[in-house]
């Protein structure tokens, strides 16, 4: 048996998984996530460690690029699958490690070319069927898509070449496609390699399809952009559905919404732990979650939320590692438009956003029981009050390009997971959200 057979089978057994979700896909991702834990399969956070990539949401022609360019950087053999629809998940999981095992031809050989020809997804359920015809790598030559980089690995370039202008180095590329750095003066006066990065769309723990583009200086950002999210977007907001029913007049009740919000924050929550290096609470976050989209009982929530409350909360690790950033005062906050935990949250850095997420969760979780009508402009839904023409993550996405200039690299990943907008409701909101 050849070696890439052998690989293939050992990888079958229990794949590595890429997980990309795109806009309209947070209910997919969610079963993903933990069908992924119930199955005991590691989950990759780059493409170079993965076997299979999952692909959590509706199909749309302005993100293939950016996932084409992640499928190209995964290393052969490996296969890609796609979940339109969380009762999609199981039956694409299924087909994707049968495609994974399926030995090569007599030569052993067979997989590992099948696999770089095969770049069609298995789509589950109705959804099923093949890429359009003609959608190939050279109708990108020369672009560099913003499939995402990670605060230790930057693996993307600026797209069609935005941001390249004055580095004097004629659109050179260097190794992993990483445009060449031009010099600049950074605040102390001192010249540093100036390098254009985009940081999304499909990070690990970051907001799905939102694509910030920041100029760094070391590792300091001196500029950031936000790209304009594509409004009218397919579905509508997982997190907000509460709220939207309420809006449109269908009774919603209270307690139902307090789970809603309580997930909500879990989330948010478990994508910063995550973040900051904390996975053991990132899952506990996570399984909290779960089990309140399940529809656990506040009785069996409620212990647990307070002691995982109480662990984040007072962790002076975790303080310590986030004070003092992305400060923003609850008057600023309020003048750009912002409502939600981000106004309420006394101190206006990550630790005061991310406490007040805990707060709010024990709050709600004592929610779930209680009856009556939500009034959707009584009550906030997760991210703040809930406006169809202008979504509460908008405010809270123009806010990130300010926010972020003059920090680190990784102190910006930890300043946008603390605001945790959500693209979900940017691309429902009728009018486009403007760069920043």
């Amino acid at each position: 048996m050849g070696l890439s057979a052998v690989l293939t089978r050992a990888a079958a057994r229990r794949p590595r998984v890429l997980l990309v979700t795109t806009p309209g896909g947070t209910a997919a991702r969610l079963v993903a996530e933990r069908e992924l834990r119930s199955r005991d399969w590691p989950s990759a956070s780059t493409p170079a460690g993965a076997d299979l990539m999952l692909v959590a949401g509706p199909d749309c022609a302005r993100w293939d690029p950016a996932l084409e360019r992640l499928w190209r950087d995964m290393p052969r053999p490996c296969v890609r699958v796609r979940a339109v629809t969380a009762d999609d998940v199981a039956s694409v999981l299924d087909a994707g490690r049968t495609r994974l095992g399926v030995p090569g031809g007599p030569d052993g050989e067979g997989v590992r070319a099948r696999r770089e020809e095969d770049t069609d997804d298995v789509e589950g359920g109705e959804h099923a069927r093949h890429r359009e015809a003609g959608r190939q790598d050279d109708a990108h030559e020369g672009e560099h898509d913003e499939s995402g980089v990670s605060d230790h690995e930057d693996s993307d370039a600026d797209h069609g070449g935005h941001g390249h202008d004055g580095h004097g180095h004629g659109g050179m590329e260097m190794p992993g496609g990483l445009p060449m750095a031009g010099p600049g003066e950074d605040r102390d006066g001192l010249t540093l390699d100036r390098l254009h990065v985009p940081l999304g769309p499909f990070l690990a723990d970051w907001p799905a399809g939102l694509t910030l583009r920041v100029v760094l200086q070391g590792d300091v950002v001196q500029r950031a952009d936000l790209d304009e999210p594509a409004a009218g977007g397919p579905g509508d907001p997982f997190w907000s559905r509460p709220w939207i029913r309420a809006a449109a007049g269908e009774p919603v009740g209270v307690g139902e919404a307090a789970r809603r919000r309580a997930a909500a924050h879990l989330d948010s929550l478990g994508r910063l732990l995550s973040v900051a290096g904390w996975p053991a609470e990132a899952v506990t976050a996570r399984r909290l979650r779960d089990d309140l989209l399940d529809g656990a009982p506040s009785s069996s929530v409620l212990p647990r939320v307070e002691r995982f409350a109480r662990r984040v909360g007072r962790s002076r690790t975790l303080y310590w590692l986030t004070r003092g950033l992305g400060l923003l005062s609850a008057a600023d906050a309020r003048a750009a438009g912002v409502t939600g935990p981000a106004v309420r949250a006394a101190g206006g850095d990550v630790p005061a956003r991310y406490r007040q997420w805990l707060t709010e969760v024990v709050d709600a979780v004592r929610q779930l029981e209680a009856t009556g009508l939500l009034d959707p402009d009584a009550r906030e839904s997760p991210r703040g009050r809930w406006d169809a023409e202008r979504p509460p993550s908008a405010a809270l996405a123009l806010l990130l390009p300010r926010l972020l200039v003059g920090a680190e690299l990784g102190a910006a990943r930890l300043v946008v997971a603390s605001l945790d907008p959500d693209p979900d409701e940017l691309a429902a909101g009728r009018p486009a959200v403007a760069r920043g």
